[in-house]
């Protein structure tokens, strides 16, 4: 039996660095301006579980999962590349592939900075989609709203739209910490999706 809220959920696997923050922003109040429910490993901090456990957990209630590779650089303190985001897709591809009922019918939009980059890197996944955000907050947007499009039975805002909106969300977000006594620069992922859906409601 499919839960009522499986289609809606989109995981949202993708850096969650201070340099990605901006697209990460942008990204996410793209799906929720779409009439979606973004899912991430961010939104709840359970130490009695191991990590990967919760996000297989997540990948498993969500229909829908958004996954960016483009953090592939070498980190300056480690000295290697982070392999988080595409061991999450796989994890998705997997569920897709190997899972029953419902899982049979996940979607995913996968995101690089540019277009074929991905190939140098990893190459198995050549021959799929894949969509360059090129670093821009409004392209990530749009990419988003036109890829969501198929999967919503109601009428989407043009990228555009969405964009012009998430400009004004970001010009009322500190009035909003404000009226909630949150601090802007301490924001966490929880914090953002309510402050978020709050001016949705309002501003449909």
């Amino acid at each position: 039996m499919q839960k009522p809220k499986y289609r809606f959920n989109v995981f949202i696997n993708c850096p969650f660095d201070p340099d990605y923050k901006s697209l990460f922003n942008a990204l996410v109040f793209a799906v929720y301006d779409c009439g979606f429910i973004g899912r991430c490993a961010l939104e709840e901090d359970d130490g009695s579980k191991i990590r990967v456990q919760k996000i297989f957990e997540i990948i498993a209630e969500c229909r829908l999962g958004i996954h960016d590779l483009s953090r592939v650089e070498i980190d300056r303190s480690t000295k290697l590349p982070r392999f988080n985001m595409p061991l999450e897709l796989g994890a998705f591809l997997g569920a897709k592939y190997y899972g029953k009922n419902e899982q049979k019918n996940k979607a995913c939009l996968i995101l690089d900075s540019k277009r074929y980059r991905y190939q140098k890197f990893i190459s198995d996944i050549a021959g799929q989609d894949i969509q360059a955000h090129e670093n821009s907050s409004k392209r990530i947007i749009t990419i988003v709203r036109n890829w969501l499009r198929a999967y919503s039975q109601a009428s989407i805002p043009s990228g555009s739209v969405i964009w012009k909106r998430y400009s004004t969300f970001k010009g009322d977000l500190p009035l909003l910490c404000q009226e909630l006594r949150l601090n802007q620069s301490e924001l966490i992922y929880n914090d953002y999706v309510l402050l978020v859906s709050n001016w949705l409601k309002i501003n449909t």
